[in-house]
């Protein structure tokens, strides 16, 4: 692990000849986007200290044509395998909810500029064990596009300092979708100034009907909502005793991840946003 690591680093030290440098090399497959691998040495600027460099099966020479085969089947039969083994890209882990979504750059106001689209925002609550997390996306219906653009992610925050927080973002007058469990924190957010924060929607097999209408969509997160992707990342299905996946997420990463899901239901329903 990273700290194995580390103090294998600290113990080369003193000075080398000229002409030579201390180095350590690691080789690995990329099996998951979130290895300290990657954050450390690949998410990175630039820098003389490290020389990262991604390989595949292409660059083998030593793979005679059966190999070869072996990978071009793979590529057709069992493509996110390939995208790791055979072509050295990031993996994600295994029984994702939402697989289809990627981090890039992008300005709000140029996606709200499409026909149709709507600044969405949900709530879930949390105190001192969870955080309280607010997503504020664009939802593109046309397109089936999430755009996530900012969030609120903190634990310990009363409904004074959330409302304080949410205000001085700039969203005191959107339409937020909060957890319907919540109705006192609810009352008391509309009495601090967010007048128009409204209940979720409750139901019958209500997270799961939830889950699919965000699945329907395409999840463009901006770099700058680190919260968000962190728990995409790990938002996975449950397993049962054998490890099957089961019909419901695991019970943790899931602040963000219901936030979005509370505003998606409440666009989909046919609310009217503003910006």
């Amino acid at each position: 692990d990273e700290d194995d690591f580390n103090t294998l680093d600290e113990l080369i030290r003193g000075a080398v000849p000229d002409g030579y440098f201390k180095q350590i090399t690691l080789t690995f497959n990329p099996w998951s986007e979130n290895h300290w691998l990657k954050r450390r040495f690949f998410d990175v600027p630039p820098s003389p200290d490290i020389l990262a460099v991604t390989k595949n099966y292409m660059c083998n020479e030593f793979l005679d044509e059966a190999d070869r085969r072996m990978f071009e089947t793979m590529k057709k039969e069992r493509p996110a395998r390939y995208r790791v083994a055979g072509l050295g890209e990031w993996g994600r882990e295994s029984g994702l909810v939402y697989e289809n979504y990627e981090i890039r750059e992008f300005t709000p106001a140029d996606i709200l500029k499409r026909p149709g689209t709507k600044a969405i925002f949900g709530l879930d609550f949390g105190y001192t064990n969870d955080p309280s997390a607010l997503f504020c996306g664009i939802f593109d219906p046309a397109a089936h596009e999430i755009y996530v653009f900012d969030e609120i992610y903190e634990r310990s925050l009363t409904n004074d300092r959330l409302a304080r927080l949410i205000i001085e973002r700039g969203y005191k007058k959107e339409r937020i979708c909060a957890d319907a469990a919540e109705p006192k924190s609810i009352s008391e957010l509309r009495d601090l100034g967010l007048y128009r924060i409204v209940p979720s929607r409750k139901g019958r097999d209500s997270l799961l009907s939830g889950i699919d209408l965000v699945r329907r969509n395409k999840i463009i997160i901006h770099p700058c909502c680190r919260a968000f992707a962190e728990e995409i990342r790990n938002y996975v299905w449950a397993t049962d005793a054998s490890g099957q996946p089961v019909n419901r997420p695991v019970g943790k990463c899931d602040h963000l991840m219901d936030a979005m899901r509370y505003a998606i239901e409440d666009a989909a329903a046919g609310a009217v946003f503003s910006f």
